[in-house]
């Protein structure tokens, strides 16, 4: 499900869009396209000298605004469908919204504003079997045949869910979710409907509108991923679909990312993970026997079904301190909070079997530990009687750095 605001379609880049589409189709992905037309309403509206009483949907749309929004939506729709063509794809527009009155809403009767009452979903099955691309306007017709204007972030959800669409792919004129100056790559259902709480009035109507929608298409539990893109960059949509990392803010259902416990089939990928950083002796070497002989002992972060990190947690014969090892992330998604993210789960690991105090062993990453997880360099004495054996055995030299946990201090580190 791709969602695409006026502003986009009107952009310069939006050649470069239908060229993405194009892409997308000539791999067999199934695409539908929902479009916005804010934008152009409220040109057409100041051309005309209408005042609207509404642009997006979400308001009272008196039938001044809904005889312009028809006239502005039909003229994008036909844009679209030109660009369409020109990059040889079959696209057919398609009136599946079935809507009804918003009704009275706060006292205020909001006149030929409509909400998404049902989609018809076996029109738009038939049309992707087909290989067209159904296009949906932010129109939506009652049984009866009256009109309303309908938010298009709504219809996009609406339709993502009722088909079980993959994703929802949401271009706007926004860079996606940015705080204190820095792009967020991701977001978890919570975060995202915390943001809608606490940043109404301060984000942008349209990009809270997105997170809005995005989070309540995931907590419904149909749509697995939300992505809020740059649609003026080009190749956004081919760069966020095909990336691991991505160049947007995407909101997931919970199982997209996870912390557990490694199993014998995953070994070799933990090997593989940690080989460059075991090279440059940042990591101890560890083998497959090594591993597996203690295997209850090591966490992996997946994300989206990739192994990004890894964490060992390793328990001592006294059960009163136990080791934070092997804690390492991929390149590609350093800087992001999943080393501290492992590094809490791990302690929290700790005080749930009761013990107080967790020790961590570096050569280079000991500002790490020190800076991020605040850990304290102590002399090797400290450790167990078989760990310190192990220690003076290895000739690393390495820094002891010991941390006290309790619970809730590990849950609140998983927080930052």
């Amino acid at each position: 499900m791709i969602a695409i605001d006026g502003e986009i379609i009107a952009s310069p880049n939006f050649a470069n869009i239908l060229l993405d589409l194009a892409v997308l189709r000539s791999l067999s992905i199934k695409v539908i396209l929902v479009h916005g037309a804010s934008m152009q309403i409220a040109q057409l509206a100041a051309e005309r000298g209408v005042t609207l009483s509404n642009a997006d949907g979400t308001g009272i749309t008196d039938e001044a605004t809904l005889r312009v929004s028809l006239e502005a939506v039909t003229n994008v729709m036909n844009e679209i469908m030109q660009g369409l063509t020109s990059v040889d794809l079959r696209a057919v527009y398609a009136n599946a919204i079935i809507a009804h009155p918003a009704g009275i809403l706060s006292g205020v009767d909001h006149l030929n504003t409509g909400r998404v009452e049902r989609v018809d979903t076996k029109m738009l099955q038939l049309f992707l079997d087909e290989g067209m691309i159904p296009l949906i306007p932010p129109i939506g017709y009652d049984g009866e045949g009256k009109t309303f204007r309908v938010n298009s972030d709504a219809v996009a959800l609406e339709v993502a869910e009722a088909m079980q669409a993959m994703k929802i792919l949401f271009l706007s004129a926004g860079k996606g979710v940015e705080i204190d100056g820095e792009l967020v790559g991701q977001l978890s259902i919570a975060e995202a409907e915390d943001l809608v709480k606490k940043k109404r009035g301060v984000f942008d109507p349209g990009l809270i509108s997105k997170l809005d929608h995005g989070a309540r298409a995931c907590r419904s539990q149909r749509v697995a991923r939300v992505h809020l893109l740059n649609g003026l960059n080009d190749e956004a949509l081919l760069s966020e679909i095909f990336s691991q990392k991505g160049i947007g803010t995407m909101i997931y259902s919970n199982e997209y990312e996870q912390i557990r416990r490694v199993l014998k089939k995953d070994v070799r990928a933990v090997m593989a993970l940690i080989r460059q950083s075991v090279d440059s002796e940042e990591l101890v070497k560890r083998t497959r026997t090594d591993i597996v002989a203690h295997l209850e002992d090591y966490w992996i972060l997946e994300i989206d079904r990739n192994l990004v990190g890894c964490v060992a947690l390793h328990l001592f014969s006294d059960q009163a301190v136990a080791e934070l090892a092997c804690l390492y992330v991929h390149k590609n998604y350093e800087g992001q909070g999943y080393g501290r993210k492992l590094m809490a789960y791990a302690e929290q690991l700790a005080a749930e079997k009761g013990i107080k105090q967790v020790v961590t062993l570096s050569t280079q990453a000991f500002n790490y530990f020190q800076q991020k997880g605040g850990y304290v360099e102590v002399t090797p004495d400290v450790l167990p009687p078989e760990r310190r054996k192990k220690y003076d055995a290895s000739a690393r030299n390495s820094k002891v750095m010991i941390k006290s946990v309790t619970a809730a201090t590990a849950i609140e580190a998983s927080r930052v």
